[in-house]
């Protein structure tokens, strides 16, 4: 074989078409690497650059949309009439309702921006408070001064770093402070921001592509106020705070060279109120052209693998070319020695014209309701319904109100409650977003209203979609028309606007202040009298008293049966079903609400008492929740039938479903390490069901899902594995490697090379040592 290969090599003729086809097949590979290294890299190597910095203006938009997002927010809060001068009379440790209410508020706005770490309400009162968010009163000289500072600064709203007194362990942090109320210029306090500095940071590194460089912000007077690796790299930081500077522009990119690395820097600025601040991204040229690089070095490997092959297959296509002047020249030159080879309109302008308008729009709310009589006399009714003012005497009452501009001289008192109703399910996501928003209209529809029908009144906003309105007639002075006609101008309205039914309840007149909180207990008797039926009502509570109305009671108790054996089964359409009917029969023995609402109470009751005899505890499935409240606060019947359904049949089917998973788990377990000690024996899906007491259907299923493979391929895997160990690793004969295994001889060969590719002898011969 030698002499022939010698031979072939030496023949003029075999070289030159040996390097023929080897220029054919390889060359054009080649020269394509080489052009797409030299060439290619930088054109991409360049798009990339620009594409980089794209990518930086977006995202730093984004930083920027963030931030403007937070000084809207915290505006807005600002604006709020909570935060009015009302403050500063409020007496917080005996208005602990009120206080708490803040508490809940400032709560609401920390959690609603993850960038915000703490929200803080600072009043510079005689005592100066600070809410943190729950109330504090501030004994430290050291902090007054730092709070007190922020009220001095001319700018209601403003960025500033400061070291925050009540947390030394930390540095300077980013904070975003309003004065408070925000219309005034007269400020008492302040909202204050505290800024999650990692959260910051952690938006700041989107700015750094890959993981590696630097991002940074300076303020208006080019002092750092954040960087992405505030512990790393000062002298880089303010190296490329010097270079940007120095370019004299607004926003740019550049590039230059820093301890043998090469960084692309963009740069741009942010308005942030009445300040321009400049963000800085710099990111090695190496991070933003590396998988070119790669895809390119890549390329040629696989060019010159690709010429290695092509040495191959030339030789093969020249042998094969050369094979019958081969033969010939063979016996020519039988004797002779042959020779060796040897070779080797832009955005912030739009934002602006709209903040403009709602501020416009807010003062102008703010003027209307700069008179603070109306929200007192409010607050006090509210304290006379909660029974806050129940050991003040007749005449201290009177005394109050009067205080308050109430005429009480031979009046009487009378109490309208106006309530929407026929929210069906369709509204109700849209309603309960816009409940706060909704009930403020129905207030402002009803103030605007009875101007023209009462000479003293005032609205109560209960903030639920229903408002109550507090009448001062006359003694002796007849008001049935005139209640009547308001009443219907008021419908008329609500339906026309709001597009929702109104019932409305009218209670008995007193004559006593003192007896003012029985109104609103009367109040809460007589909405349990509006009928469930989806149109305008009228209740007035003189009448239905003096006609002596009495409701009988009905319970459809085999239809609860029906429900509560559709709970154990499960099945939450048939639940569903099952509830309608029930709510059916109740509303065939009346649709009043007095008759409805204690019916699908008893029987959240009782499902909630099934739900205990299987062992699941309630606070388990619902939190903590008040369950009943929540239920009682609901008005309409398919309301209640959806509440029922996704509040307590679902989460309850789901965790009974869990639970059984669970157990079905434990049973996979022990099949398993039943088939790894049984594997060589006669296994069979039945056998292995009866191991755990359960059907073969239910545990191929429950195999297939936990699993993520059939039983009997499970076995086989086993079985093969084994086979594998007992091939390399022992000299026993294929015939009782297959038994071991369990499985007959002639169907061990076919599985093995089924599931491996080769017979076993094949297998034992490709991996054994020698």
């Amino acid at each position: 074989m030698r002499d022939k290969r010698d031979i072939s090599w030496r023949s003029r003729y075999f070289r030159k078409n040996f390097i023929l086809i080897l220029l054919i097949a390889s060359i054009p590979g080649i020269f394509s690497g080489f052009c797409l290294y030299w060439f290619g890299v930088g054109q991409v190597e360049k798009e990339l650059t620009e594409a980089h910095e794209a990518q930086i203006i977006d995202r730093a938009k984004n930083i920027d949309d963030q931030l403007e997002y937070l000084e809207v927010l915290i505006s807005h809060w600002a604006f709020d009439p909570r935060y009015d001068h009302s403050l500063a009379d409020i007496d917080f440790v005996k208005e602990f309702l009120e206080t708490r209410d803040i508490s809940k508020q400032l709560l609401v706005l920390q959690g609603s921006n993850p960038l915000i770490e703490k929200v803080k309400l600072y009043l510079d009162l005689d005592q100066p408070i600070v809410f943190n968010p729950n109330y504090n009163v501030i004994q430290d000289e050291q902090e007054k001064e730092f709070y007190q500072a922020m009220l001095m600064n001319k700018p209601s709203i403003q960025w500033n770093r400061f070291k925050n007194p009540d947390n030394e362990n930390k540095g300077q942090q980013l904070t975003l402070s309003h004065h408070v109320p925000g219309i005034s210029r007269l400020a008492f306090g302040a909202i204050i921001l505290t800024i999650d500095q990692d959260k910051l940071i952690q938006l700041l590194e989107t700015l750094t592509p890959y993981n590696e460089g630097v991002t940074t912000i300076l303020d208006d007077h080019h002092d750092v106020l954040v960087s992405s690796h505030p512990g790393e790299s000062p002298d880089l930081i303010a190296k490329i705070r010097d270079l940007a500077l120095q370019q004299g522009t607004k926003k740019g990119s550049f590039s230059f060279d820093w301890e043998k690395e090469t960084f692309s820097v963009s740069f741009g600025t942010m308005k942030r109120l009445n300040e321009d601040w400049m963000y800085i991204s710099a990111a090695p040229i190496s991070s933003i052209t590396s998988p070119i690089v790669f895809i390119s070095e890549l390329i040629l490997v696989i060019s010159f693998s690709g010429l290695i092959l092509a040495v191959i297959m030339t030789w093969v296509a020249s042998v094969r070319i050369y094979n019958p002047l081969k033969n010939l020249m063979t016996v020519l030159v039988e004797d002779e020695q042959a020779a060796s080879l040897a070779k080797n309109q832009d955005e912030f302008e739009i934002i602006k014209e709209n903040w403009i308008k709602v501020t416009s729009e807010s003062e102008k709310l703010q003027q209307r309701l700069s008179a603070h009589i109306p929200q007192l006399k409010q607050s006090f009714l509210l304290q006379l319904r909660n029974g806050y003012l129940y050991d003040y005497s007749e005449q201290e009452l009177r005394t109050r109100m009067e205080n308050y501009g109430w005429r009480l001289h031979n009046q009487q008192y009378l109490l309208l409650d106006i309530q929407l109703t026929g929210i069906y399910q369709f509204e109700k996501d849209r309603i309960e977003n816009d409940a706060s928003l909704i009930t403020f209209t129905i207030v402002n529809i009803i103030e605007e209203y009875g101007k023209d029908y009462f000479d003293q009144f005032t609205v109560i906003n209960y903030h639920n979609l229903s408002a109550g309105v507090f009448i001062i007639a006359p003694l002796h002075t007849p008001l049935h028309k005139q209640i009547m006609d308001f009443s219907e101008g008021v419908t008329s309205i609500m339906n026309d606007i709001l597009k929702l039914k109104v019932t409305i309840t009218i209670s008995e007149t007193v004559n006593e202040v003192k007896k003012i909180p029985y109104l609103f207990e009367n109040m809460t008797i007589g909405r349990q009298y509006r009928s469930f039926e989806n149109m305008n009502q009228i209740i007035n509570l003189q009448e239905w008293n003096k006609q002596g109305n009495r409701f009988k009671v009905f319970y459809p108790f085999e239809t609860e049966r029906e429900v509560i054996q559709a709970v154990r089964r499960g099945q939450v359409k048939e639940t569903e079903q099952l509830i309608r009917k029930f709510m059916n029969e109740l509303k065939e023995k009346g649709i009043h609400e007095i008759n409805i609402q204690p019916g699908i109470i008893q029987l959240f009751s009782t499902i909630q008492h099934e739900i205990l005899h299987s062992s699941i505890h309630p606070n388990e499935l619902f939190g903590g929740r008040n369950m009943f409240e929540e239920l009682s606060d609901i008005r309409e019947p398919e309301w209640m039938i959806k509440w029922i359904i996704d509040k307590v049949i679902s989460p309850y089917v789901q965790l009974l479903e869990g639970q059984i998973d669970i157990e079905m788990k434990r049973h996979i377990e022990k099949i398993v390490e039943f088939i790894n000690n049984h594997y060589m024996e006669d296994i069979s899906l039945e056998s292995c069901a009866d191991v755990v007491g359960t059907t073969p259907y239910t545990l191929s299923k429950a195999f297939k899902k936990i699993l993520n493979i059939n039983f009997i391929d499970y076995v086989t895997d086993i079985r093969i594995n084994h086979a594998k160990e007992l091939l390399l690793n022992t000299n026993m004969k294929i015939q009782d490697i297959s038994e071991s295994v369990g499985y007959r001889h002639s169907y061990f060969n076919r599985i093995f090379k089924k599931q491996v590719g080769v017979t076993p002898s094949q297998f034992r011969k490709m991996n054994s040592s020698g």
